[in-house]
């Protein structure tokens, strides 16, 4: 059964030089077809299996950009989910957000339409370093739309950051983190830079043209975001996320409780009745595939009992309370101890892990290392 819902909306008016998701520029796309193919979508699965969506935890507008979209076009979009999903019970609903698109209709289609939580990508305070990584905002447009989203009521407000770009020194990354925290802002998250191919920056990587931080900066530069988060007493919950008391991002702890969510859109991946599936990603095909009233989805792979273990283990070692031993019991029918011992075992006396009575969890060490980590956790290998 779905406890959240992700719907992508593919549309952004520029592309950034890191980002592998599916994703067209806006011009000349056929964005209002689009719409109404994703609530076509939508009615189709919940008319399908209305059981899995009825007891719905939260809905997650991804993309791509959200707030491409036209207030009026936010407003159609947030009319098909809220009469086609129960939205009434939600605990969180959320949209991504560019700071120099959220003009203060936006703003209001986004609120009036049940949206409770604002997900901005500022990732940088400095402005050759967001021309580098190909975004448009200024620092203005983050504070003055952070102004603005407040005064229409959000007070769920998060910011992405990104450390390990091209050409950053550690004062740049210190005086985002300055920047950033001056907000006060509930939650924040921020993320290495990771090279996908597909990207801009992966064809630059190839040509030995990207001038990336070495592996001991970037090292530095999470130790200082987890000490200035910690002063700030912005609580980490997971390997790259802070909040306050009340302000955990419900939707994402979905992924990282390897629990079942549903995926609408082009390129959407979702997880259903054991199934991890994936969408069309052309918008194309996608919008032609709900005419002829089939569902878009493009892969289908029931997951096994093994993966489901591995899934369990490196998402949820994401979150600083680890995995927990009783838990991964209850869901997986196999003790982890019995399943993964020798593993703990090894990475406890490296530090790496703490275990206690109640379950695993990363070290503060092990954070800096989580992938490899995770690795450790793979039954196939």
């Amino acid at each position: 059964m779905a406890r959240g819902v992700y719907i992508h909306i593919p549309f952004c008016h520029q592309i950034c030089n890191y980002c592998d998701f599916n994703k067209v520029f806006f011009k000349n796309q056929p964005v209002d077809e689009y719409i109404e193919a994703v609530g076509k979508e939508i009615e189709m699965s919940v008319r399908k299996a209305p059981e899995q969506f009825q007891d719905i935890e939260t809905i997650f507008l991804g993309g791509g950009t959200p707030t491409a979209l036209s207030a009026e076009q936010i407003a159609r979009l947030l009319h098909h989910i809220n009469t086609l999903l129960p939205t009434k019970q939600l605990v969180e609903f959320s949209s991504e957000a560019n700071p120099d698109e959220l003009s203060a209709d936006k703003l209001e289609a986004l609120i009036h339409g049940g949206v409770n939580r604002l997900s901005m990508g500022v990732q940088s305070f400095d402005q050759k370093l967001l021309e580098k990584i190909g975004r448009t905002h200024s620092n203005e447009h983050v504070f003055e739309t952070i102004k603005q989203a407040k005064k229409v009521g959000f007070e769920n407000i998060s910011i992405d950051l990104m450390y390990g770009l091209p050409g950053q020194s550690m004062e740049q990354w210190e005086d985002t983190l300055e920047k950033a925290l001056e907000l006060d802002l509930p939650h924040y998250s921020a993320y290495s830079l990771i090279v996908e191919p597909k990207t801009i920056f992966y064809i630059q990587y190839a040509k030995g043209k990207l001038n990336l931080p070495t592996e001991d900066l970037e090292a530095d530069m999470y130790d200082l975001l987890m000490r200035r988060m910690e002063e700030k007493e912005k609580k980490q919950y997971e390997i790259s996320n802070f909040a306050i008391e009340g302000h955990r991002s419900t939707h994402n702890k979905i992924y990282w409780d390897n629990d079942e969510y549903a995926g609408f859109g082009a390129g959407a991946h979702g997880y259903l009745m054991g199934n991890r599936y994936s969408n069309h990603g052309p918008i194309k095909k996608y919008i032609e595939t709900i005419k002829n009233n089939e569902q878009p989805i493009l892969h289908r792979h029931e997951v096994t009992n093994e993966e489901k273990c591995e899934e369990q283990m490196f998402l949820g070692l994401r979150k600083n309370e680890g995995v927990l031993f009783n838990e991964f019991e209850s869901k997986l029918g196999i003790s982890m101890k019995e399943l993964y011992g020798k593993e703990i075992a090894k990475l406890v006396k490296e530090e790496l892990l703490i275990e206690d009575d109640k379950g695993v969890r990363l070290s503060r060490k092990g954070r800096f290392v989580g992938n490899e980590i995770f690795q450790q956790f793979l039954l196939g290998e």
